[in-house]
This record gives structure tokens, sequence and C-alpha cells, in this order.
């Protein structure tokens, strides 16, 4: 009799568990749109709240340096005097750092569905000042260093003609160091967004590692490796490689991950939360790796594309190099023929359009700032969905978590009370 009874709970509990994955299958806005907004607004409640409770309970201190700090913003905002002309400065500052570091968070956030903002963003900006510098012969462009593309605000020397900055300063070449020591900052501070974006899948798993559970990236991975297509195999088998030799998270090997782009640097951060990896060894290795040597290698290659004349001086090198070789000697002046002729026509595009904007660029402005817009509009409210969905969809499974250990815990304490009958 007690078999069948436990043979009958085992398939009970078997039941729930399938209903709970349904349930968070089906959990979606275009599903269930009121019930996982519903959802999501109880997990940022409970998110909310726990880190209130953290504060007040372990940050006394904040208690009272969080309110004076905030009351005397306020106040200086509020206030006119000498003191108002720095104060908008510095609010100019605060919305040109925050934007870029909101803008690499984005970029690095979501287990690899995050907003592709360098390409969308800090790309484009870095290739018009580069082109703008070119143009005008001099890189002193900005009126200060957060003339930046803002929100919906241009940057003030995107419009303007060269004559307004002045006579070219040089004739020939732009030093490659005077470029980038324009654009390095915002560079720096989304490389910084990048890093910080990091970060939570660290935290959940580490916590998951304290709790003595496993994170769901970890247990998909335990399966065996599905036949899903030539490249998913090899990124599966790549993660499961990464797995396998995670006794060498060490400092360098992160910095190394951290350096390059690859679709395996989530995977380490949930590796080094789940092996208990020191938190400022993960951080300084992704900060460094991210902000610095991977911002400077991606800004380096953005500033050489569209820097004609430092491409020219690649060329004659490369060019003397490759002249001396048997089987490239031969082929090399077609070659570069023809990469002088697609390069030219580039650069005459540009010219024109640029020449042109006075005339007809209005027209044209407004269609293609249209068409990004809307393509930028349309990849943010995706990525938007997305933290919605999942947000949803993790507070629904620490519910279904509970229930089921509260199933569990009814179940043993039923079986054990005709069993401490029997021994009565």
């Amino acid at each position: 009799m007690m078999e069948h009874t436990a043979v009958g709970e085992d398939q009970a509990m078997s039941d729930l568990r399938d209903k709970h994955r349904l349930d968070l299958e089906s959990l979606t806005l275009t599903s269930q749109p009121f019930k996982t907004l519903a959802l999501f607004v109880l997990a940022i409640g409970q998110s909310i709240r726990s880190t209130c409770s953290c504060v007040l309970k372990e940050g006394s201190r904040l208690k009272f340096l969080v309110p004076l700090l905030g009351a005397t913003c306020v106040l200086l905002l509020v206030t006119d005097g000498p003191h108002e002309k720095h104060m908008q400065e510095l609010l100019w500052y605060a919305r040109f750092g925050l934007w870029w570091v909101i803008l690499g968070v984005a970029s690095s956030i979501g287990l690899g569905s995050g907003l592709h903002t360098f390409v969308l963003y800090l790309g484009p900006h870095i290739a018009l000042f580069t082109m703008k510098a070119v143009q005008c012969g001099r890189v002193d462009l900005k009126s200060a260093p957060y003339d930046t593309i803002l929100l919906k605000r241009r940057p003030s020397w995107l419009e303007k003609e060269c004559l307004e900055f002045g006579p070219p300063i040089y004739q020939e070449t732009i030093p490659f160091s005077k470029i980038l020591h324009e654009v390095h900052l915002e560079a720096v501070l989304w490389g910084i967004g990048t890093a910080l974006g990091e970060l939570p899948p660290y935290f959940i798993s580490r916590a998951a590692s304290m709790s003595g559970q496993k994170v769901e990236e970890l247990a998909e991975l335990d399966a065996s490796i599905s036949k899903e297509g030539f490249l998913s195999s090899i990124l599966r088998r790549a993660k499961r490689w990464l797995m396998s030799h995670s006794q060498y998270l060490n400092f360098p090997t992160i910095l190394l991950l951290a350096s390059v782009p690859n679709p395996l640097f989530d995977l380490a951060g949930i590796l080094c939360g789940q092996f208990n990896v020191p938190f400022w060894k993960f951080f300084l290795a992704t900060l460094i790796g991210k902000a610095i040597i991977k911002v400077y290698m991606q800004t380096t290659l953005v500033i050489t594309l569209c820097n004609n004349q430092l491409l020219e001086l690649v060329e004659e090198r490369l060019v003397w190099v490759f002249s001396n070789s048997p089987g490239v000697s031969s082929i090399l002046p077609s070659l570069v023929t023809k990469l002088k002729t697609a390069k030219d026509k580039f650069l005459m595009a540009s010219v024109a359009t640029s020449a042109s904007s006075a005339a007809k660029g209005k027209k044209w402005n407004l269609s293609f700032s249209l068409i990004w817009n809307t393509v930028v509009w349309l990849m943010v409210v995706n990525f938007i969905v997305q933290i919605i969905t999942s947000t949803a969809q993790s507070y629904l499974k620490k519910q279904q978590e509970l229930e089921i250990s509260m199933k569990s815990s009814a179940t043993m304490s039923s079986a054990s009370e005709p069993a401490a009958g029997i021994s009565n």
C-alpha cells in the first residue's frame, strides 16, 4: 500500500514539474501580456525591497549620506547664483558618462541577446569624427568633451563646415594619437559599461553555487550535444571544453577571454561564479580586458579604416613588403589599382554627400534618420521585451520551486506519520 502511495506521489510531482515547464514556456509578452507584466512588476518590487532592506541594515552611514547628498544637489539646482553655470556643465558631463555607460551595459547584458550598441552608436561616432577630422585637417572639432551623440542630440561638429573651425592644422597625415585622444573617453566609458553588463551572470551563478544549486545554463550543457547544425555543435563543444578546463579560470585567462570578441565570455562569467572565483579578480580582469584592451583594439580598427591618410601609409608599407615576394609581386599592381579605385569611389561619395547637405541634405537626412531611428527603436523594443520576459520567467520559476519544495516537505511529513505509527 505504501509503495503504491509513493508511486502516486512521484507521478504527481512529475506531472507538476511538466505543468510548471509548460507554464514557463508559455509566459511571454505576446501570449500572456498581462500576467508577464504583473510578474515583472512583482520581481522589480521584490528586488527594490530587498536592496532597500539590505542598505538599511548594513549601510548605517548611507542612511544619512544619501539624503544629505540628494538634498544638496536639489538645492544647488533650484537656486540661482554663480554656481549655476558649473552645475549645468556638471549635468552635461553626468549625462554624457551615463549615456555611454548605459550603452555599454545594453551591449553586453542578456547572455548574448544584448543590443549591439558599438555597431549602432560608438562605431559610427568614431567613424564620423575621423572622416570629419581628415576632411578638415584638424581634430579640435568638439565644443566640449561631451559633444557626442547623446539621445536625440547630434554632435555640433557634424553639421558645421570646415571653414568654421579654421584653416587646416595638418596638411598631410593626422597623427593617429590625436584622433584617438578625442574619442577615447566615450570609448572607455562604453567599455566600462560592457564590463558592468557581465556582472549579473556572475552574481546569479555565485548565488546558485552558495545555495548548492546549479544554474540553468550549466545544467543544459551537461546534456548530450544535440544535432542543431554545424555552428551550434561547434559552439556547444567549445562551451563544454571551457567547462572541462574551468580550473584554469585565473586572472590571465579571464583577461584573455575579455580582451577579444567571443561568444563564450558569458559562460566564463557563469563558471567564475559557480566555482567561487573572487569578485575583484573577475571584475578587474573583465574591466581591463573590455574597457581598455578590447575597446582600444576596436577604436584603432575604426580609425584606421576611416582615415584614408593612415591607410595610404599602411598601403605603402605593405606594398614595400610584398613587392619582394615572388608569388605576390606579379599580381600586386592590379590588386592595388582595384583597391584604390574602390577607396576613391567611397571617399568621393562621402564628400559629395557632405557637399550637397546644404541643398538636398535635409530631405535625405530626414528619411535616413527616420529609417535609422526606426531600426534602432525596434531593436531597443526587442531588447526590453526580452528583459521583461526573462525577469518574469525567473520570478515564476522561483515561485514554482517554492511550491515544489513545500509539496515535497508535506509529502515527507505525511509519509513519516504512518511509519511512526507502525513503530509505536
